[in-house]
């Protein structure tokens, strides 16, 4: 399947989208069927990547192209490998639970995505942010302080659910009251929107940020959200990474 439609592509002319230089209706058709691929067979088989340059040219310039010129897509509509992952571990696998090598797979792709952005990373995620939210001036300026915007909008919701949840909790090192729970995403929010040192962009926020860090439970409560949120339903794709980075700092 993925050397035909990589074969596909490649017979697009000028490419990189399916009918062409321009994003068309063909593309959103493809989207949710390759999108989930590349977040799921790497986890599944070895070697077996749809954004493999070397193996699927095509494909790789595809998935490139709707990551960077398409601001939507980028911003609002994508999913993210997290979520797609979610999907393994509930498949029917049995008593014995997610393969041992999968779930292996799963934990080191996890790892290298929770890893803090480059500097031309957070600049081209930051200029597609700026035009996406060109028409939509009810959203934060980043796309970090989208999520903690998000957090901050939910909590109340957010922390009834995680008290359902306490008995899954216990050594999370998470405060498991209403009140505790409540400043410890408080604090989340305000390091999603403030930022954090290594970013070098919130100068007199800094004293607010590093007070927010130190906050119990703060860092094991994005490890919680990463893992239960489903993206692009609770938040875009690149606010939710911004969370995902955040929960990194936790290991």
């Amino acid at each position: 399947v993925l050397e035909k439609t990589d074969e596909l592509l490649g017979e697009s002319r000028n490419g990189p989208f399916f009918c062409g230089v321009n994003f068309t209706a063909a593309d959103i058709a493809w989207v949710p069927f390759l999108e989930r691929y590349s977040a799921q067979l790497p986890c599944l088989h070895d070697g077996l990547n749809p954004r493999d340059a070397a193996q699927y040219p095509h494909l790789n310039k595809w998935f490139h192209a709707m990551e960077t010129t398409v601001p939507a897509f980028a911003c609002r509509v994508r999913g993210c490998a997290s979520s797609w992952r979610k999907v393994l571990s509930m498949a029917g696998y049995g008593n014995s639970g997610v393969p041992f090598d999968v779930a292996g797979r799963m934990n080191d792709i996890w790892l290298e995505e929770s890893k803090p952005q480059s500097e031309d990373e957070r600049i081209r995620d930051q200029k597609l942010w700026e035009e996406y939210t060109a028409t939509r001036p009810h959203l934060a300026q980043t796309p970090s302080a989208e999520a903690g915007s998000v957090l901050v909008k939910n909590r109340n919701l957010i922390v009834k659910d995680t008290l359902k949840r306490v008995d899954l909790l216990k050594d999370m090192n998470m405060p498991l009251d209403e009140k505790g729970l409540d400043e410890a995403m408080r604090a989340l929010a305000a390091i999603l929107i403030y930022g954090k040192k290594e970013d070098g962009k919130y100068n007199e926020l800094e004293a607010a940020s590093d007070e927010a860090f130190n906050v119990r439970g703060v860092l094991e409560l994005a490890l919680f959200l990463d893992q239960r949120m489903c993206v692009p339903r609770d938040m875009g794709s690149m606010s939710a990474d911004a969370i995902k980075r955040v929960a990194g700092l936790s290991l």
